[in-house]
């Protein structure tokens, strides 16, 4: 096989399509950890309430970018939309205390 001229890659080089880099699961463990460290899903239920604009920050980046719906005239798609809740009104219908100093 001749060698690739300057500015091109040699075929099949480079990370695989899926594979994770390393350092990014390395990094992305350590989050994990350090969630685990200090109550988890708690504690992630306090954020939303105290940083509401940081937290849907994260929920923005967790959902996939592309969805797709599809239906047919026999089960067409519907949506159902909920009334917005308040903080209060949303802590208290996940049961989560929002203390001062939390």
């Amino acid at each position: 096989m001749p060698r690739p001229t300057k500015g091109q890659r040699t075929p099949g080089s480079g990370r695989k399509k899926g594979v994770t880099n390393g350092d990014t699961a390395k990094l992305r463990e350590l989050i994990l950890g350090a969630l685990d460290d200090v109550g988890g899903r708690e504690y992630l239920a306090k954020q939303a309430i105290k940083n509401p604009t940081a937290f849907m920050s994260l929920i923005g980046r967790v959902l996939p970018k592309d969805v797709k719906i599809a239906g047919d005239s026999e089960n067409p798609v519907k949506i159902n939309i909920a009334p917005a809740l308040t903080p209060e009104q949303w802590a208290n219908a996940f049961s989560i205390k929002n203390k001062t100093g939390e």
